[in-house]
């Protein structure tokens, strides 16, 4: 989620302060290429790791922080969600094994944090998107206890002025509101950096644009989201959607999200990226930084911090990045586009085909935009979200399969590209190989996901599923085997914890039927009797929970009023008795993370037999003495047949 000593939210003074250093940071850049301040003729990648932490029953976990607290590598840092976590690997030079080197040191790191995961009971899973993710982990309970986070999320919904509006349509499909940024937290992603010379810098940039589609295509991991099918790389369109500041009242304006492809090709220098970006983006940051033209008057080579930190606040797939060690700067793209797993092997493989792809960029590729239509090239990439790796790009002029496209002219380009930067040959051979046997087999980490979940058996519920595919997928990391390789096997579901231990929005009925404070109390009464139902929950205008009628409330007001008809639903003065006149107000909620051994106890020590589940005030599900009895009843049979 970018740099974390970012500041948001601050007043319009401190913004304006910034706005000032963020443009003299951007004259300050154009000098330093100007002046051939950054470094030439060096090679190196990098990666980030982002991945998930799972609970015993291969649920999002909340222990994240404690586990990070007690790793203490400095590799390592939090994310957005308690349930996942990041790595920053070192970076190596492009030469001899830098590929097997970085894969080694990210076993190693992913091995010390599933030793630590498990010392509280929990496992790590790499996935673009955890498939036994619920609506219920999207709560504020679980993101990340660290004041960026909140002030990240309540400047997003200050420019956007509503709620987080969600639409995706797939296989199935999504259309949903939520009130905060946990959209984003779904995600997790394998950022690959590499050093690019800045006289060469137009082109590259352009040339990572032009091959993105296929590249993605080739490495979807990412089909679906709280059990439905979506796209194949799901978590470009959830990413944009989860941080846009744009609104529906914003109608024809052409409006760019703050996670977005591009519109058009650069054709003079790097600091068009930020002219564009400066004039399109309001500001989310107002922290006090460095003058940097005048450091560089004094001959230091500034860090350029304003820059670096409003460009951590738009989340380009091919992002400029740059940095500098006290005494040369650097540039380097990173790719932002490529998901976490399936397995390590599959994620440096993606790295590397990339990379290749980048340094065998073919010479009648420069000024791209003489030749090629930036559109199509955009469709390309949204096409490969959507379909993966079975998609029909243009590319050359034709429309093409993806499949050929990576077979019969991206592998040799990536091949001659690494083996021009002096990567040793048995490295070539291994991870584009990894690449060449996934096209050939068709078989990408989307593509097994979709076949194992839908050959699952139709008896299993969707979260037995979502939890069996989850624990699947950890299985076979485990043997780091790439995907290509992986068999569809039939899901068995995980061991779960005690029924007693787990979440009331998982065990609470769903399908309730609601009144309005003002509904007449006659309709009320016949509504439990059509229904038979016992507890029936008031809301208001605003869908907030304001009350409760049960069942017994009901036949004591009948009785005492000998209610044959309607009629007897009169007061007095000869005004209807409405809703709000019987219900219970302020009911005793609860929580969706609540377990039902919690709520248990809450209803016997206050002696009630139902209890609204609640997120914000607005009605989730119903949780009832009979629920609890009959969940007390299956614990004992759990535990008779273990």
């Amino acid at each position: 989620m970018g740099d974390h000593t970012i500041q948001y939210g601050s007043s319009s003074k401190e913004r304006a302060d910034f706005a000032a250093r963020l443009l003299n940071d951007l004259r300050a850049i154009e000098l330093m290429q100007e002046r051939g301040i950054f470094e030439s003729g060096v090679r190196k990648i990098g990666a980030e790791q982002e991945f998930c932490v799972v609970d015993k029953g291969y649920r999002p976990s909340l222990r994240g922080p404690e586990i990070l607290s007690r790793i203490t590598d400095p590799h390592f840092t939090t994310e957005l969600a308690r349930y996942t976590l990041e790595i920053n690997l070192d970076p190596q030079l492009l030469a001899g094994c830098p590929f097997s080197a970085m894969q080694r040191q990210l076993d190693d790191l992913l091995k010390l944090a599933g030793e630590t995961a498990a010392e509280f009971g929990d496992k790590v899973v790499l996935a673009g998107i955890l498939p036994s993710i619920g609506m219920s982990e999207l709560d504020l309970r679980f993101m990340t206890p660290a004041q960026r986070y909140e002030l990240l999320g309540g400047r997003i919904k200050e420019l956007r002025g509503t709620d987080i509006e969600l639409s995706i349509q797939g296989v199935d499909d999504i259309m949903m509101r939520h009130n905060n940024i946990m959209f984003e937290a779904c995600n997790t992603s394998f950022q690959v950096h590499l050093q690019i010379d800045p006289e060469n810098f137009v082109d590259q940039y352009n040339w990572a644009q032009a091959i993105s589609g296929p590249v993605l295509a080739v490495s979807t991991n990412s089909p679906m989201l709280f059990g439905r099918e979506l796209w194949a790389e799901t978590r470009l369109a959830l990413f944009q959607q989860s941080v846009d500041t744009r609104s529906r009242d914003h109608g024809l304006r052409q409006r760019q999200p703050r996670v977005y492809f591009g519109k058009r090709w650069l054709r003079k220098n790097l600091g068009e990226i930020f002219q564009e970006d400066i004039a399109r983006y309001p500001l989310f940051v107002a922290t006090q930084t460095e003058d940097s033209l005048a450091q560089l008057e004094r001959g230091e080579v500034p860090r350029l911090r304003s820059l670096a930190m409003f460009n951590g606040t738009i989340w380009k797939w091919n992002r400029l990045c740059f940095g500098t060690d006290g005494r040369r700067a650097h540039l380097r793209l990173e790719n932002r586009y490529m998901p976490a797993g399936p397995t390590t092997v599959d994620e440096i493989a993606n790295g590397a085909f990339w990379v290749g792809l980048m340094c065998g960029m073919p010479d009648h590729y420069r000024n791209i935009w003489e030749k090629v239509n930036f559109l199509e090239v955009r469709e390309n990439f949204v096409k490969s979200a959507q379909h993966g790796l079975e998609v029909e790009l243009s590319w050359q002029g034709k429309t093409q399969n993806a499949r050929r496209i990576i077979l019969d002219n991206l592998l040799p380009m990536a091949h001659d590209g690494l083996a021009k930067c002096g990567v040793a040959r048995e490295e070539i051979t291994k991870y584009l190989g990894v690449i060449e046997h996934r096209a050939v087999t068709r078989m990408t980490g989307s593509r097994w996901q979709k076949q194992t979940f839908r050959a699952a058996d139709a008896g299993l519920e969707l979260l037995q599923k979502q939890t069996a595919l989850t624990a699947q997928l950890w299985e076979n990391q485990q043997t780091g085997i790439p995907v290509a390789d992986w068999q569809v096997t039939p899901l068995v579901p995980p061991p779960q914890p005690s029924i007693m231990d787990e979440r009331v929005d998982l065990l609470m009925t769903t399908d309730v039927i609601t009144v309005m404070a003002d509904d007449l109390l006659a309709v009320v009464q016949q509504i439990v009797q059509w229904r038979q139902i016992r507890h029936v929950p008031v809301e208001d205008e605003q869908g907030n929970i304001v009350g409760i009628i049960t069942h017994n409330d009901l036949a004591r007001f009948c009785q005492q009023h000998q209610c044959q008809d309607i009629l007897g639903f009169r007061r007095e003065d000869g005004e209807l008795y409405l809703a709000a006149d019987l219900m219970v107000r302020d009911p005793v909620c609860v929580e969706p993370h609540t377990t039902a051994r919690e709520a248990r106890e809450i209803m016997l020590q206050r002696q009630i037999g139902c209890m609204p589940v609640v997120r914000n005030r607005k009605l989730m599900g119903l949780l009832t003495r009979d629920d609890i009895v009959r969940l007390d009843e299956k614990a004992r049979q759990d535990a008779l047949r273990a």
